[in-house]
């Protein structure tokens, strides 16, 4: 009961916080990094353990999903070689430098151990980014860059971290064994994501009624994770893979009133694991401190700061040095072919680049896994922590000063893609429509034709009919509390009506073009 007592309060203080942070225009990352520090420091508190190995599959697996199911796999495909650069060669000398530098604090530190620290920190954490970066809103072209290495760089640290973990289990490792292994299992992860994904699609479609379709996700999602484990694959990789083969063949099998209610579950479920994911290292950090006492205490907080700037220079060194050389040979291609130099990114891009860093859950749920008498977990596990924080902090609440200060130049490719489609697809529906001499034809074809009209103007997409049916709605609602309330129909019969009501408002709601 106490546990079931306390898991309540966090997630009321969960609900606080995140209604505190959109109050003050702080983004919920950073609050929850506060917060999970603040409960490493309470005393009493209860103890809350998990099984290292189930947090990977239970944290990572249904927050990754969710975050590749929004990827664009076009956009990705433009950006490849920034992303690339992002997702192996940074990950690669973040993982490198930061095993160095712990060596160099704690020479006593195994190779290993050290390897599978730095791999812990190195990528930046999807969700994070994406949280932050709704808020600041930098142009489109940078999201995507962000948000697509924030996705795929987690394959490469957790390929790293697995090898890190069994060469330190086993006692030795060989490069000569280990590479043709990973590749091996790179490739057997895309093909694995992609035949599940092809599979499952037609799977799930079966099933239209919104609990069940929705518990079917949940569990598809853990079984592509687990399935992959058993076959020594990647789960990262093909739980990524698996994701975008179902955000390019579903929503043409998916209906509304399933899509809907899916996607609200599906943000709250990533709204509650990131939540406890802080809460769990932050109780974990507690009797870590407790144990290790003032002096070795502070001695391990300053290898975690020394960890977190390694982390946040190194990224900035490599973003800026990429941008240099990638426009240096642009332009030099260009130059020795005849034409114009290419367009490339600019420095103030490569340097807000370079600042969303912010790590996040895979990180703190791959410190969390490591094996029970793994060397130095308290150390990874407070190195962990303390960069989650410090970059949460340091670079998600300095990012909207540096945009301001940079103003990097506008990117409406989105805003313009929406118009260009909306009106093709109202002038789809007018065509269906027709010559139709009905009353009802008429009616739709004057709504839709409104509708049409907004989108040349850029205006607003709220039509007069979408004003008055909510005007309409609101009273009808009102008749149906009134009459529930004097006892004319039963609940039944309200809650019937009321969902009716409810899709037709959902039909009439505005729709601003961002």
């Amino acid at each position: 009961m106490v546990l079931f007592e306390s898991i309540l309060i966090i997630m009321l203080a969960a609900v606080l916080l995140s209604a505190a942070s959109r109050r003050v225009g702080i983004p919920y990352p950073v609050v929850l990094a506060v917060a999970g520090t603040g409960i490493a420091f309470i005393p009493n508190a209860p103890e809350i353990a998990l099984d290292p190995e189930l947090v990977l599959a239970l944290f990572v697996a249904p927050i990754l999903l969710d975050a590749a199911f929004d990827t664009s796999v076009r956009d990705l495909r433009k950006r490849w070689r920034t992303v690339g650069s992002l997702v192996v060669v940074a990950v690669g000398v973040t993982t490198i430098a930061v095993a160095a530098v712990a060596r160099w604090f704690l020479p006593d530190l195994p190779w290993a151990a050290a390897v599978a620290l730095g791999a812990i920190v190195a990528p930046p954490d999807a969700v994070a980014a994406t949280a932050i970066l709704r808020r600041v809103r930098p142009p489109h072209r940078l999201v995507v860059i962000l948000e697509g290495e924030s996705l795929l760089n987690d394959a490469t640290a957790l390929l790293i971290y697995r090898v890190a973990v069994a060469a330190m289990i086993a006692g030795s490792f060989s490069p000569a064994s280990a590479l043709p292994t990973f590749g091996l299992v790179v490739v057997g992860s895309l093909v694995l994501g992609a035949l599940l994904g092809s599979f499952f699609v037609r799977f799930l479609g079966r099933f239209n009624d919104p609990p069940s379709a929705i518990i079917l996700q949940f569990i598809t999602t853990f079984g592509v994770w687990i399935l992959a484990e058993k076959l020594h694959l990647s789960g990262i990789i093909t739980i990524v893979v698996y994701a975008m083969v179902l955000a390019r063949t579903a929503p043409a099998r998916t209906s509304a009133r399933l899509r809907i209610p899916s996607y609200a579950v599906w943000e709250t479920t990533v709204f509650v694991l990131q939540t406890m994911a802080f809460v769990l290292v932050g109780l974990q950090l507690r009797p870590i401190l407790a144990d290790l006492g003032p002096q070795r205490s502070a001695a391990y907080v300053g290898i975690a700061l020394a960890v977190l700037a390694t982390v946040i220079v190194v990224r900035l060194s490599w973003v800026m040095a990429y941008q240099i050389v990638a426009k240096q040979a642009g332009r030099a291609v260009a130059h020795s072919a005849g034409e114009e130099p290419p367009r490339t990114s600019t420095l103030s891009d490569g340097l807000i680049i370079a600042w969303c860093g912010m790590r996040g859950i895979v990180t703190l749920a791959a410190a969390y896994a490591l094996p029970i008498g793994f060397p130095y977990r308290d150390l990874i596990l407070m190195c962990a922590f303390v960069v989650v924080v410090g970059t949460l902090l340091i670079q998600g609440l300095t990012l909207p000063l540096l945009l301001k200060r940079l103003a990097p130049v506008e990117d409406r490719t989105v805003e313009h893609e929406f118009r260009m489609a909306r009106k093709l697809a109202l002038k789809a529906a007018i065509a269906t429509i027709g010559d139709a001499p009905s009353e009802v034809a008429e009616a739709i074809r004057r709504e839709y034709g409104a509708m049409l009209e907004q989108t040349r103007d850029g205006a607003e997409f709220d039509t007069a009919q979408n004003r008055f049916r909510r005007d309409a709605l609101a009273a009808a609602r009102d008749t149906a509390l009134a009459l529930r309330r004097d006892g004319t129909i039963g609940d039944d019969a309200f809650h019937r009506l009321e969902e009716e009501l409810d899709w037709l408002e959902l039909g009439a709601a505005p729709r601003a073009v961002e």
